[in-house]
Formats: C-alpha cells, structure tokens, sequence
C-alpha cells in the first residue's frame, strides 16, 4: 500500500522573506504619505499590527473617529471600505516595486527547502492573509520562478476568515489533497501556529524579530531560521519532536516533525 503524499506549506510573511519590516511596513508608509493620510507606523506600532491579519484589517484598524476626521473620510461606513480597498491596492503595487528592487531578500533555507521537497516528491504550497500578488512577488523572489511555478498559492481573501482561523490551512489542505498528519507548515507567529495547529497539521516555526518572543508552545519545532550550508547556521529554541536538526534543518528534520 502506498503511503499518503506529504505536504509543505510555507507562510509568507516573515518566513519566505523578511517581508514586515523591509517591505510591508515602507508600502504601508509610502501608501498613508502618497494619500495624504495623517499617519506614519514606527517599527514599534507596526509590530502590534502584525498581531492582526491582513493588510485591509490593519489598515481598517485605524478607523478611530479621530482618524476619520483628520483624514477628511466620509462617515459612510460602505465609502470607508472603499477607501481602504484602494489604499490597500496602492500598498500592494508599492510591495511589489520593493520586492523587485531586491529590497525584501528571502530567508535562508526556503530555495534548499523547497528544491528538497520538490525532489522529494511532496506537494508545495504558500499560505498567506497577503494579497495575491504579494505572495507571489515574494515566493518567486524566493525560490526563483521555476520552482515557484510548482508551488501551489492559496492567499488573501480566498477565505473569509484571516489567521489565527484555521480557514486558510484547512483549504491548502483540501486542495492539495494531503492528510493533516501528513503535512508540515512552516510559520513565525503565534496567529499562524494556531492556524496550523487548528488545521491539525504539524507547525515548525522559524522566528523573526517581530515575533521572537511569541509563545510557541504548540509548534513541534522552534528555530532561529532553517539555515543553510554555508551560510546562516539555524539555532533550535524548542523541540518537541523527534527531529535532531544540525548547522542547518533538512527536509528529513521535517519529516521527522510529522506524527510517527
């Protein structure tokens, strides 16, 4: 009998690349000055909006009356969506000019991985609250276009609730048609680990400035970046599983993460 397909999903943010702080916080910045609006995010605000998922959510968060009336918005809740819907898609046109420019350079280990996986006969894929283009600006920056065709992308609002539900993994999920406990999420927050894990999928996380200091309790495995050969060596935080990573996490280190 032939074993299930295994499954790798990575997030995007903060896990392909370092995307919060030297793409999505500039592009949200550039955004507020190019419409005017009387907010500028300091690193310290905006690792309190990463806790929020989704740029439109983030950006809705500023809707105070306060803001409101300085920024001269209507007081039509309807126009006030609209209004975001066109920031956002100005924020995720600017996103992609930064990622092209080489501003937002992908973490170690995501090409390695995903070449592994990808030999290794696993199905890929991206799981991300970004919008579309974002994910795929960053995944193809990542892995390089040839791979990225062979990665399967499920963002934005392609499900109507944002992480930390469960609603994003559970459609990769279906759609590449691999069991729960056949597949490993690769994450770096505690809103995706409680999507992950609320998806019954195995969570390994790989940390990031903005989310260091988050519980992970739940994640099989916590590291400081998958490393590579040569390059940046990976650091274990925590391991609950029975994977005993070196210099660098290999794909068998993720298999090894999976239920036995």
């Amino acid at each position: 009998m032939t074993d299930p397909p295994r499954a790798l999903v990575f997030d995007c943010d903060g896990v392909l690349a370092d995307t919060e702080r030297y793409g999505h916080l500039p592009a949200f910045n550039r955004t507020f000055e190019e419409f005017g609006l009387p907010v500028r995010w300091t690193t310290a605000d905006y690792q309190e909006k990463v806790r929020i998922g989704g740029g439109k959510e983030r950006m809705a968060s500023l809707l105070t009356p306060e803001f409101i009336a300085a920024a001269g918005l209507p007081a039509d809740a309807g126009a006030q969506q609209d209004a975001i819907a066109a920031w956002h898609r100005r924020k995720t046109e600017i996103y992609a000019e930064l990622v092209a420019s080489g501003a937002v350079v992908p973490r170690p280990g995501i090409a390695r991985m995903a070449a592994e996986a990808i030999a290794d006969g696993w199905r890929l894929a991206v799981a991300s609250t970004s919008a579309e283009p974002s994910v795929r600006a960053t995944l193809e920056r990542a892995v390089g276009q040839r791979q990225a065709s062979e990665v399967q992308v499920f963002a934005g609002d392609v499900v109507p609730r944002k992480k930390p539900a469960p609603d994003i993994y559970l459609l990769a999920l279906e759609r590449l048609q691999v069991p729960a406990d056949r597949a490993v999420v690769v994450e770096d927050s505690r809103n995706g680990l409680q999507a992950a894990t609320g998806a019954g999928a195995t969570c390994v996380i790989t940390v990031n400035g903005f989310t260091e200091h988050e519980d992970f309790s739940e994640a099989a495995l916590v590291v400081s970046s998958l490393g590579d050969p040569g390059g940046e060596r990976s650091t274990v935080i925590a391991n609950r599983s029975r994977a005993r990573p070196g210099a660098w996490v290999t794909l068998q280190d993720l298999a090894a993460t999976l239920p036995p």
